[in-house]
């Protein structure tokens, strides 16, 4: 039997899950914030197709024009997210997401997919290994240490725009760009604050709200990028201080 899959719409984005945070009962503040988020970007031709059951297996994408991320590129999609997680691995969920990302995108007369990598695999970015299974290849890089993915239908290749290659701010203190995108998002913002507090450490939280705002930051994007002493860190979500700590300890 095929598995069955959903794409959210205006229509049925307020009562399905949304595979990140899963809750039954208790509404959760990153969960709203998130449809939120959706509820803007739908009309603007962003998937988030999902299986329709109670579990964590997704791919979110966008148009390249629209996509809150400081790549640039001519007629192609962006991948935000695949994600298959749990008990839900290994039965072929994200080669059937993949494989519906890939032929809407032919469908539409894309010229390719891209999404963002690392030289390294990072938590939170989908797996890159998973992507070259699929032909995508590493069309660009920054010397942080970030890719950029892509599988081209005709040829043509997007790239980071000149402003992301930096990786570099004036400010010195922790300081971090996010959008509500993630439902975890609100969890780690007050896992930063609790700890900047405790240590009366200067923070700098900067919401990125607009797409304009997205298409111009100074480094790679993918909802979050942590800087520290005027570098970029990392775009991991920091759901534990432990990661916060060695940051700091490293930059001492």
């Amino acid at each position: 039997m095929e598995p069955k899959f959903i794409n959210l719409t205006p229509e049925n984005l307020a009562s399905e899950h949304l595979c990140c945070i899963i809750r039954s009962r208790k509404p959760h503040p990153g969960v709203a914030a998130k449809r939120h988020w959706l509820a803007e970007r739908l009309g603007e031709g962003h998937i988030f197709r999902k299986l329709h059951e109670k579990a964590s297996v997704f791919i979110e994408y966008a148009p390249l024009e629209t996509a809150w991320v400081p790549v640039v590129g001519d007629n192609y999609l962006y991948i935000y997210c695949l994600w298959v997680n749990g008990e839900s691995k290994g039965k072929g969920y994200g080669r059937s997401l993949m494989e519906y990302c890939l032929a809407d995108a032919k469908a539409q007369g894309k010229s390719g997919v891209c999404m963002l990598g690392a030289k390294q695999q990072k938590a939170w970015l989908s797996d890159q290994r998973f992507a070259e299974k699929f032909g995508f290849k590493t069309v660009d890089a920054t010397a942080s240490g970030y890719t950029l993915l892509a599988r081209s239908f005709d040829g043509t290749l997007p790239q980071f725009a000149a402003h992301a290659r930096t990786c570099t701010i004036e400010r010195k203190e922790l300081t971090i760009y996010y959008t509500w995108q993630c439902p975890y998002v609100g969890h780690c913002l007050q896992t930063v604050r609790n700890y900047c507090e405790e240590r009366e450490m200067p923070l700098t939280l900067i919401p990125v709200e607009t797409l304009e705002q997205a298409k111009k930051l100074p480094c790679v994007f993918n909802n979050w990028a942590v800087f520290y002493k005027g570098s970029l860190e990392t775009v991991n979500l920091l759901l534990d201080v432990e990661i916060l700590k060695r940051i700091c300890k490293h930059n001492a």
